[in-house]
């Protein structure tokens, strides 16, 4: 399997395509990664240094990726982090110059707006890019619950609501919607819940809430569920998947006290998780 995968990046710590790369490579995947920012570290700190990529710089990697003639073997395309709606229209162009070449490639895109805690953290320019022309796009979206009442202009304060705002989106394009980070009144207080929806039906799964402030997990999280949705075809089965490695990456994270996804030191959860958390029908 081969994945082409355009987010940002970070020198120190595990988020976008620092996240996404290793556990894709860890599942023996080839990544063709493209950064879309270059970080010495997230921006939740205090402090960053670095800046984005220039959208030409985006088409000119493509380019190189034509001449390797390399774009018919690609079989998904993951986009995240964008700072400005030209780098998403260069993304565009990019999934285009894919599914052009190999018509049956996915597009997975992570529509990184905000979170729950921290609001909103690109501009509106971004966050309408989007939901005009991002999400239309793609096969496959992995918004949490802040991003999914960005996307959709509604609150989502139940499993209902929930439910109905995937439908939204699903009827925009994308054919399985996978919403992590979820809590609404339906979410006992120790527990966080992910929804996956495709047309095979609609699952939740619930996990135990962790205390734990590390960032980078939707961003993995994201790309093992475009990975293992191209190997089985079923939403329910990647976010089984795909939850129960980061689960176990996250436990290791939140005993150990680290700031930072320990996305290498447990590694072998990515492989095989020690729990396995299976989805329920909603």
């Amino acid at each position: 399997m081969k994945i082409l995968s355009l987010q940002s990046h970070v020198a120190y710590g595990h988020v976008g395509n620092s996240a996404a790369v290793f556990a894709l490579q860890r599942l023996g995947i080839e990544v063709w990664p493209i950064h879309t920012v270059q970080f010495s570290n997230h921006t939740g700190y205090a402090t960053w240094r670095g800046r984005a990529i220039d959208p030409d710089l985006v088409r000119e990697l493509m380019q190189g990726l034509a001449e390797r003639d390399a774009l018919r073997r690609c079989d998904g395309v993951l986009s995240g982090y964008i700072g400005s709606a030209a780098l998403g229209a260069a993304i565009l162009d990019a999934v285009a110059q894919v599914k052009r070449a190999n018509p049956q490639a996915l597009y997975c895109c992570d529509p990184v707006i905000g979170d729950a805690d921290g609001g909103a953290y690109v501009s509106a320019e971004v966050a309408e890019s989007m939901r005009r022309h991002m999400v239309p796009a793609a096969d496959i979206v992995t918004p949490n619950h802040f991003e999914l009442e960005q996307l959709t202009g509604r609150p989502i304060p139940s499993l209902a609501a929930a439910l109905a705002a995937i439908e939204q989106l699903r009827g925009r394009g994308p054919r399985a919607v996978l919403v992590t980070s979820l809590a609404t009144e339906d979410t006992p207080g120790d527990a966080i819940d992910l929804l996956a929806c495709d047309a095979a039906g609609r699952h939740r799964l619930r996990t135990p809430r962790l205390p734990i402030s590390a960032h980078g997990a939707g961003d993995a999280i994201a790309a093992l569920f475009l990975a293992h949705y191209l190997a089985t075809g079923s939403a329910a089965e990647a976010l089984s998947r795909a939850a129960s490695a980061i689960f176990g990456v996250l436990k290791r994270t939140a005993a150990a006290g680290a700031k930072e996804l320990l996305l290498v030191e447990a590694q072998d959860e990515l492989v095989q998780p020690s729990t396995i958390f299976r989805p329920q029908p909603v």
